[in-house]
């Protein structure tokens, strides 16, 4: 091979694994690939990957009467979050980015906490940042927009409380920290030629195993896609409600735009069309598919607590995984917290603040049931035009940064 194309190949490989690619590109992609696993058999979420792999440690201990989970392998998000974390820990290695970052303790709790902050109100509210709010808004679900304006408040005051933090409790979150494994400049050559290696066998071995399962097959394959473009774009959720109280940057709220816009068409294609179905019955199964019983008060109170958790944590239900899998064990610590919790508040918590609520405060809100689906989608672009021209303006002014 000659040095041209050594050079043509090296720069390839340094457009996508040299530096970290454009939100908004990342927001187009995930949002593709959202849809391809609506197409496949349901929306992307994030609580349910936790709420499975924490069932099965339960069920594994014989704890809480939990028997006849699916295990991980078998389980569509249980699967789908193992291969995003397994992506995440590739795509760090590809861009020699991969280091075990070992924070202060009292970093390592505000972890643990925000990850069962997080699983208390993803289970109170039905959703998380990825199932609740991005392919909640891409399904027309009206508790969705509640739900983000839970996330809203829950950040604002969990900022409010860092600040105070940082002000009263200075030993809080100072300490000593270590990092090991990182790459040294222009060295680590072992992180991509491992990174590449982990790729290829991932590959292989959950094509051959679920040869005979093209659900499972699809989900293990679209789940290492979204780990790799997570980690190489750092795309994040949390960001882009923290963000314009803090540095007012417009990035991240801009990415996740992105993506709300392009899930929005296509998931409103899929179910105006009826794709997939033969009978109204069906087409109407699939048009609620994602409407979740949590109009108004029951998305408001579980978004504040979820949003209270992804800010103490620094990532919320998928940006915990894609963290962990680049080596931040204070979201180790939070996923942790997430999937031990989860189990419980579902089994424990849930049942009797269901029962609490009134019945008006749960209910399932589709929104082309009220304004047609081409005015439901209009009215999700609408939120989305007025979020961009607040952040953009909060970009130039910076009247709401930094609390």
């Amino acid at each position: 091979m000659g040095n041209d194309e050594k050079g043509a190949w090296r720069q390839l490989w340094n457009t996508f694994f040299g530096k970290t690619w454009p939100m908004w590109a990342a927001g187009i992609l995930l949002a593709l690939l959202n849809v391809c696993l609506f197409l496949v058999k349901s929306p992307w979420g994030g609580s349910g990957t936790y709420i499975n792999w924490g069932e099965n440690i339960y069920s594994g201990l014989k704890l809480f009467g939990l028997s006849g989970i699916k295990p991980v392998l078998s389980h569509t998000y249980g699967l789908l979050g193992l291969l995003t974390l397994l992506g995440a820990f590739a795509g760090a290695l590809l861009g020699r980015e991969f280091a075990l970052r070992i924070p202060p303790p009292g970093e390592m709790f505000k972890g643990l906490l925000g990850g069962i902050l997080m699983a208390l109100g993803a289970t109170l509210g039905i959703g998380c940042t990825i199932g609740g709010f991005l392919s909640g808004w891409a399904a027309l679900s009206g508790g969705a927009i509640i739900l983000a304006l839970g996330f809203v408040i829950g950040t604002y005051i969990a900022l409010r409380y860092l600040l105070w933090e940082m002000e009263n409790l200075p030993r809080m979150s100072t300490g000593k920290s270590y990092t090991w494994l990182a790459a040294k400049a222009g060295g680590g050559v072992w992180q991509p030629i491992l990174g590449v290696m982990l790729t290829v066998f991932l590959l292989v071995l959950f094509g051959r195993r679920f040869q005979n399962d093209n659900v499972l097959a699809m989900f293990a394959i679209i789940g290492l896609l979204i780990g790799i473009i997570l980690q190489r774009s750092r795309f994040c959720i949390v960001r882009a409600f923290r963000e314009p109280f803090m540095t007012g940057e417009s990035e991240a709220p801009l990415g996740v735009m992105v993506a709300l816009a392009v899930g929005i068409f296509g998931f409103t294609v899929i179910k105006y069309m009826g794709v997939g179905t033969s009978t109204p019955g069906a087409a109407r199964v699939l048009a609620m598919t994602w409407v979740y019983p949590h109009f108004w008060l029951r998305a408001l109170i579980g978004g504040t607590i979820f949003g209270l958790g992804m800010t103490v944590a620094g990532g919320c239900a998928i940006g915990t995984i894609w963290r962990a899998g680049e080596g931040q064990v204070k979201l180790w610590f939070s996923a942790l917290g997430f999937m031990l919790f989860a189990p419980i508040s579902k089994k424990f918590i849930v049942p009797g603040f269901a029962h609490i609520l009134p019945e008006w405060a749960q209910q399932k809100m589709f929104l082309p049931d009220w304004f047609g689906y081409w005015g439901a989608m209009l009215l999700f672009f609408v939120l989305i035009v007025l979020w961009y021209v607040f952040v953009k303006w909060n970009e130039r002014t910076g009247r709401f940064s930094a609390v």
